[in-house]
């Protein structure tokens, strides 16, 4: 972050006035962006994995547009109220339903818009080294988990608006003052609501203030004055839903528990394991060990990033501005995640790739700078190891089992990791029909999960489920009671000591463990889905409706509820809607021989005897021994 000399006047008018085009600069974002997608191509081929069912494949918001405007007026209706990012998910899902690659490919296109911005940023304040800071930003393997994992659209939409509202606040200088200020704070909006973290802003723009001024006045303090209520209106929001809608809960997350002491602990390591992972990315997790905290000697970590911000600001007449400046917005970028504050992932990990993806352009261009100051072009070939490291980092993220194979093979003793690769295996084994190899892995990893973590719900309430499934009911009871002891509220639990007892034939046991799992989660998707089979099958269809209603807003592609849903309607003679779950358990499942068959009852029953005709060939196309969709047929073709 120094100054560059000025170039001649001639050569500034001629681009500045549109005369001609600098083939340099377009052949430096063409190579931004090709080696980008080329680097990123593996992850764009690559499938949905950890948090993305629950964004995309399981959000009912993204089908309608009453969820497009639930998920802008009910922030409980989204894993985190970030309504901008679902926004373009729900855009997406309109343009290709499922099919992930154009998820992934957005994402990467929206990085590399990012970079080419920092860019035209780094030109604007006169930075020197701003294409090998943009090349840098846009090739570094650390931002693979943000680029390649459809989840974190969070980092780079945010960023994108970040950088934008950046961009035009440093240009409201000159006689459009007004409309490049309401562009800026329109995009800031923007950004906060795609991720919080870019509440940092405003503070960020300070800094750069008293980078190019040597001080800071009231005149540039009070522009920012709204910027800083609504970062500080957003951050509040956002702390209040992670604590009581994601569950960061330390009252009942015995492993979000910290006293302030170790809090401190956290906050000072934490910078230096994301500059050393900037200085050195390798190796890469998408989890990292959760170190022990050990006040004896790990007070060295605080002590050391306060030393080092002070002495880079007292020693900035010897070495400039620039260190200091970079490293505050770099530990003021990082400051939510830093550990005052809880946020989810510190039950298994302290730190997280995805984690600096908006910090870590602090660094990048002093980094950047400095190369292009002491190495001139020769410090652009840094951007070729950079480049290897995320080609072979990308195809890690282009499937879940990979990705949670390589992690547990980085950090073997993390119960998260072992519980996530177990539940991969099971779901796939259940897919593919009790494949009984995957089955006995997945319990292996459960069971090592539990004896990693014997104190935390979710270890025990995995065993239990394992347990139920092999027919171990006392067991797995045993476990079930186990977890709620750690978490009295934790719905999965309840959920599998319903299971337990409906497998044992004590419905009214079985109701109350599923009702309570509601209690505690209400839009709890198996469980609803259970309790409405139950409900319907002791003759209650009627309290059974709106139990399957909302198992399939969370299960929207489950063909099974969507069956169950349309038998119970058609129960309750409600056909046009029975009509139309059945049209969608047959999309997702076109050989679902009953979903067609009950389909044509549906339409037979409408009078849409042609349609009926049809629906009832597609069962017999299926099963052509299939006799009631026989009978049903003549009887359609005969009115």
């Amino acid at each position: 972050m120094g100054r560059t000399k000025t170039k001649s006047s001639k050569k500034r008018t001629n681009r500045e006035s549109g005369q001609g085009i600098d083939w340099r600069i377009v052949m430096g974002a063409a190579f931004i962006v090709l080696a980008t997608i080329a680097v990123y191509m593996p992850a764009i081929r690559g499938k949905f994995i950890w948090d993305d069912p629950d964004y995309v494949i399981n959000n009912h918001t993204l089908r309608t547009f009453d969820g497009l405007v639930e998920m802008w007026t009910r922030p409980q209706s989204l894993p985190q109220w970030y309504p901008m990012v679902h926004t373009t998910f729900w855009v997406e899902y309109q343009l290709w339903e499922l099919s992930p690659l154009g998820y992934h490919l957005d994402n990467v296109l929206v990085h590399c818009a990012s970079a080419l911005i920092l860019w035209r940023i780094l030109k604007s304040l006169e930075i020197p080294g701003g294409w090998l800071a943009a090349a840098i930003f846009a090739l570094h393997p650390v931002h693979v988990e943000s680029v390649a994992w459809i989840t974190e659209r969070k980092n780079v939409l945010s960023g994108l608006f970040y950088l934008l509202s950046l961009l035009f606040y440093l240009n409201a200088r000159d006689e459009k003052w007004l409309r490049n200020y309401s562009i800026s704070l329109i995009l800031f909006i923007a950004a906060l609501l795609s991720k919080s973290v870019t509440a940092s802003l405003p503070a960020a723009i300070l800094v750069i203030l008293w980078w190019k001024n040597g001080k800071v006045k009231w005149k540039d303090v009070q522009p920012l004055i709204p910027f800083f209520v609504l970062g500080i209106a957003m951050g509040l929001i956002t702390a209040y839903l992670e604590l009581h809608h994601v569950g960061a809960d330390s009252e009942r997350i015995a492993e979000l528990k910290f006293l302030w002491y170790e809090r401190l602990l956290i906050a000072g390591r934490v910078p230096f394991f994301y500059a050393a992972k900037l200085l050195v990315p390798w190796p890469l997790s998408f989890i990292y060990p959760r170190w022990e905290l050990d006040p004896k000697w790990q007070w060295i970590f605080p002590a050391m990033l306060l030393a080092t911000l002070a002495i880079l600001v007292m020693a900035r007449n010897h070495i400039g501005r620039a260190p200091a400046a970079a490293a505050l917005i770099f530990v003021g970028t990082l400051f939510p995640v830093l550990g005052f504050l809880n946020v989810y992932p510190m039950r298994f990990s302290f730190v997280a790739d995805h984690f600096q993806y908006h910090a870590s352009i602090a660094l990048i261009v002093l980094a950047a700078a400095g190369f292009c100051k002491h190495a001139g072009r020769y410090g652009q070939l840094v951007v070729i190891p950079l480049a290897i490291l995320t080609a072979l980092r990308t195809p890690v993220y282009a499937d879940p089992e990979i990705l949670w194979r390589d992690t547990l093979a980085k950090n073997p003793e993390s119960w998260m990791v072992n519980t996530n690769l177990a539940l991969v295996l099971r779901e796939r084994a259940e897919r593919s029909g009790d494949d009984p190899s995957q089955f006995d892995e997945a319990e292996k990893l459960f069971d090592k999960a539990l004896l990693l973590a014997p104190n935390i719900h979710d270890t025990h309430t995995n065993v239990g489920m394992m347990l139920a499934r092999r027919g171990q009911y006392e067991q797995a009871l045993f476990h079930f009671r186990e977890a709620l002891k750690v978490n009295p509220n934790f719905a999965p639990a309840y959920y599998g000591i319903g299971q337990v007892y409906k497998f044992l034939g004590k419905t009214d046991l079985a109701i109350e463990n599923y009702r309570k799992a509601l209690e505690f989660s209400p839009k709890y998707p198996e469980g609803s889905y259970q309790l409405a089979q139950v409900l319907e099958n002791t003759g209650r269809p009627g309290e059974a409706v709106d139990l399957y209603r909302t198992a399939v807003a969370g299960m929207p592609n489950n063909a099974d509820a969507r069956y169950d849903l349309a038998h119970c309607l058609m129960t309750l003679k409600q056909y046009p809607e029975a009509a139309a779950n059945l049209l969608e358990a047959v999309r997702i499942r076109p050989n679902y021989l009953e979903a067609w068959y009950n389909l044509g009852v549906t339409q037979l029953l409408a009078g849409r005897n042609s349609e009926a005709v049809q629906s009832f060939q597609q069962a017999l196309q299926i099963n052509p021994q299939f006799a009631p969709a026989r009978a049903a047929l003549q009887r359609a073709m005969s009115h």
